[in-house]
């Protein structure tokens, strides 16, 4: 993501819940917007916590079973409106599997961070990857550490194994910068230029160019 010094740098910051699919769109929208323009600017993404639910289970439940009971009758349009949104970024939707807390994840793209941002975003990438389209459980020790694994990040073992290590971090993140917002996703751009939703990559183009004039 970087690049010549005659580029202009775009600063993006992104609130996001590794288990909110308009998130992952965003991300893949985004990446596109990234690619059309990596000519004109240099990019530095970092990702910040945001929790849909708190009080998500730990131990995981049912995906199917979960919206159902947080959207009663809506839960299967909204599962036929995603799948088609997916459709448009490339991708197959599938509710399987699990859904729960989501906070080991928020732990882990912490800690990614502290070893570049590129792989923090690669992270981020994996885990959608898993999560949205294969049935991994976002919050299976063993699912993060392969997701880790892919984008060479290291210590990532040592550092989930304690409840605690990366913890007071997320909180901090979660209330100092997430506390702010009412939804995700949520992306500020070289600190004034706000957006919010899965944009079209043509609104990101349009949100660099006034962010760099």
């Amino acid at each position: 993501m970087s690049g010549t010094s005659e580029k202009k740098l775009v600063r993006i910051d992104v609130s996001s819940d590794t288990v909110c699919p308009w998130c992952f769109v965003g991300k893949r929208n985004l990446d596109k917007a990234i690619a059309a323009s990596n000519d004109k600017y240099n990019f530095e993404i970092t990702w910040h916590p945001f929790q849909l639910d708190p009080d998500a289970p730990k131990e995981g439940i049912d995906k199917r079973e979960y919206y159902r009971k947080k959207f009663g009758s809506q839960s299967e349009r909204m599962e036929a409106r995603m799948s088609e949104v997916f459709r448009n970024v490339g991708l197959e939707y599938s509710l399987s599997g699990l859904t729960g807390n989501t906070i080991d994840s928020h732990r882990l793209i912490y800690f990614a961070r502290q070893q570049g941002l590129d792989k923090q975003h690669l992270l981020v990438e994996e885990l959608g990857i898993g999560y949205f389209t294969q049935g991994k459980y976002i919050g299976d020790h063993e699912f993060l550490l392969e997701s880790a694994a892919k984008v060479g990040i290291e210590g990532a073992e040592e550092f989930l194994r304690d409840p605690n290590i990366g913890l007071k971090e997320v909180e901090e993140e979660l209330k100092t910068i997430s506390g702010n917002i009412s939804g995700v996703p949520y992306y500020v751009i070289n600190g004034t230029n706000k957006l919010s939703g899965g944009q079209p990559p043509e609104v990101f183009l349009r949100a660099f160019q006034a962010a760099t004039t």
